[in-house]
């Protein structure tokens, strides 16, 4: 009756992960990152140069972006008309740019994202759990099989084929889920570990890790209560992300006397941008900001991104 349940338990759960995954359509960036009628046309009248460059600068000096293209040039999609957020890349199979994509996976013939990737985890996890679950119930089957213990039927071919399927799924699908878990771990998407974010002055494949405990919140949520379950509970709203580069991260080793290693006379290698309430909190486990720390940053809101060129990504 115990297996019977669990059964039916793990069954149930990976119908939903992978109906949720599915059909849980990826979000796209907001209005805010689509350049106004009057900058595209200003866009496809000026040849390239000054004139482009002063549209971005001003489509893109308020937005929350801190990556740059290899070429250190703002991130633009020609085919969507829009800033690209930080994590965002344009599908070709979508025909869109997706946030914080992943990738496009042809098994559930939808993209990896920010909306569904943790639907795509807990598919991958109770998919796992049901292959052992029944590799573990038809092994005792299996080793009868061997030694001639079951009544010579067909039956017996349906055992020994069942066993080798549920072990095979479960070799593969163990791989691919202790990679992903190594990517919320880190942090990463599947096309940064191949493409590492560029920031202004740098490459840093860990640009946006901010420790482990804060890196599994940002995915699975605050409560941990949603975090076996297919219902949505990420933070943010997948356009603007926390970067260790721009914020002092808490959990970092800081210098004696509580000061940042950072010299006095040398700033930040980004402006600040505004985040989200949602992900402004991953920065810090205080109550509140410090009164200080406040106003230099609300000095710093609005600052126009230097040295924005324009080149169209795909």
């Amino acid at each position: 009756v115990v297996c019977l349940v669990a059964y039916h338990i793990f069954f149930m759960l990976f119908v939903w992960s992978y109906w949720k995954t599915i059909f849980t359509l990826p979000m796209n960036p907001s209005k805010e990152f689509h350049l106004s009628y009057s900058d595209k046309e200003s866009l496809e009248r000026e040849p390239r140069g000054e004139s482009q460059q002063e549209v971005l600068r001003r489509a893109a000096k308020d937005l929350p972006i801190y990556t740059r293209t290899m070429s250190g040039a703002i991130r633009y999609c020609d085919r969507c008309h829009l800033v690209k957020p930080d994590r965002c890349h344009h599908c070709s199979v979508c025909d869109k740019c997706i946030l914080k994509m992943d990738h496009h996976c042809p098994w559930v013939n939808n993209c990896v994202g920010f909306s569904n990737y943790k639907f795509f985890l807990l598919f991958l996890a109770y998919s796992l759990l049901y292959c052992l679950f029944i590799a573990a119930t038809d092994l005792q089957y299996f080793i009868k099989f061997w030694t001639n213990g079951l009544p010579d039927t067909q039956a017996k071919f349906h055992i020994m084929f069942l066993f080798f399927a549920a072990a095979m799924f479960s070799v593969s699908l163990s791989s691919l889920f202790g990679y992903h878990c190594w990517l919320v771990s880190k942090n990463k998407s599947t096309l940064e570990v191949f493409r590492a974010p560029i920031f202004r002055h740098r490459t840093d494949k860990n640009g946006f890790s901010l420790g482990f405990s804060k890196n599994l919140r940002q995915v699975f949520g605050d409560e941990k209560k949603y975090w076996l379950l297919p219902v949505f509970s990420s933070l943010g709203d997948g356009c603007s992300f926390p970067t260790c580069l721009v914020n002092q991260d808490p959990e970092q080793a800081s210098t004696p006397g509580g000061l940042n290693s950072t010299p006095k006379n040398e700033n930040h290698l980004f402006p600040a941008k505004p985040l989200r309430d949602s992900q402004s909190h991953l920065l810090t486990d205080t109550p509140s900001w410090s009164e200080t720390t406040a106003k230099a940053e609300k000095g710093k809101v609005g600052m126009s991104n230097p040295a924005l060129t324009m080149e169209n990504e795909t």
